[in-house]
């Protein structure tokens, strides 16, 4: 087997945000997620089935709780994120891609 860097092969074009499975089977999901200046949409909040702890490889990022919290996350912040709990991506930095390795389990 060969290894793969998920920090290189990033793509060019960063128009929209980039959701990449690198694993997936019934009780576990891991994504590559590549940001720059993208933020969730604007139709509300993400309420997941699953479990979300996410971890940010490169560049800055900020989450939005419901209650108003704010976490401000930066290369090597992780997250564990409980089902239900809603959120959403209010910033990343719109001048480097910002790289994030999600995992989402039950």
């Amino acid at each position: 087997m060969k290894p793969i860097n998920i920090l290189q092969s990033l793509p060019q074009n960063l128009e929209a945000e980039v959701f990449e499975d690198i694993i997936r089977s019934d009780s576990v999901r891991i994504e590559r997620i590549i940001s720059k200046g993208h933020t969730s949409p604007e139709c509300g909040w993400y309420d997941q089935e699953e479990h979300e702890w996410v971890l940010v490889l490169e560049g800055k990022a900020s989450l939005e709780f419901e209650g108003g919290k704010i976490c401000d996350l930066g290369p090597g912040d992780y997250l564990n994120i409980p089902a239900h709990t809603k959120h959403k991506v209010i910033w990343t930095d719109p001048d480097r891609p910002t790289v994030w390795l999600a995992v989402f389990y039950l």
